[in-house]
């Protein structure tokens, strides 16, 4: 049994019916994790739990609704077992320039990408503790550390999220919790496929090795944290992003 094996555990992935969510919790089920596949759309959870097959099951929740979150722990808890690796990967963008951005613009992001991380956080954390063991993965983004024209909102949530993941490192880790994050650097995603031509090159420039990154190479960093081979690392943010940030 490798250090990467995850088999027994099990994994609650937010976000993964697509992207980089759905690439984490392949990369999670295929070392050997049962994985909660989370999404708002239940047929589309389902759907993805249904092409890992086993050891899969779909989730439907929204993150921002704490009752909804507690709703679609139990059922996890309930088909696969007590949660032992957490992925807080939800998020959503509404960007505009920060005199344009209305308060909604504002709150919903805060809501989906911040909020949602206490939320799903809190509700694992006193089985963790009983247990004194888990894996908690926030996946922040290298614009929570560099900021971006158009994005205050996205980037005072991952910010946030840094910040989050490091005081509660500090809280639970003498309970066997570890916790850290993931910031991905610009991914191929659908958040990316739509980008102009020129706006793409000018994002490519400034990437050291020359390409955007896939959603299997921010896998194998959260699957790296989610294993016993990073039993000696919390509080930290592993940054995935092809050299934008060196």
């Amino acid at each position: 049994m490798s250090g990467m094996d995850l088999s027994g555990k099990v994994a609650f992935v937010t976000g993964s019916t697509r992207g980089i969510g759905r690439a984490v919790a392949a990369a999670l089920h295929g070392a050997g994790a049962k994985v909660a596949i989370v999404g708002r759309d239940q047929a589309r959870a389902q759907a993805v739990a249904s092409e890992l097959g086993e050891r899969a099951l779909g989730v439907a929740c929204d993150v921002a609704d704490r009752a909804r979150i507690d709703a679609a722990i139990a059922a996890t808890e309930k088909g696969l077992g007590p949660v032992d690796i957490l992925v807080n990967n939800a998020g959503i963008t509404r960007d505009n320039l920060l005199l344009r951005m209305s308060e909604a613009e504002w709150d919903d992001v805060l809501d989906a990408n911040l909020k949602g991380a206490f939320h799903t956080t809190q509700a694992v954390l006193k089985g963790m503790m009983k247990r004194r063991s888990g894996r908690i993965i926030n996946i922040t983004s290298i614009i929570g550390i560099t900021g971006n024209k158009g994005q205050a909102n996205y980037a005072a949530s991952k910010a946030g999220l840094i910040g989050f993941t490091k005081s509660v490192a500090k809280e639970y880790g003498s309970r066997g919790i570890l916790v850290n994050a993931v910031a991905p650097g610009f991914i191929e995603t659908d958040m990316t496929s739509g980008l102009p031509e020129d706006l793409r090159q000018a994002m490519l420039a400034g990437i050291v090795l020359g390409r955007l990154g896939r959603p299997e190479d921010v896998a194998g960093a959260v699957h790296f944290l989610a294993s016993e081979l990073s039993g000696y690392i919390t509080g930290q943010v592993l940054i995935v992003d092809g050299g934008v940030a060196v």
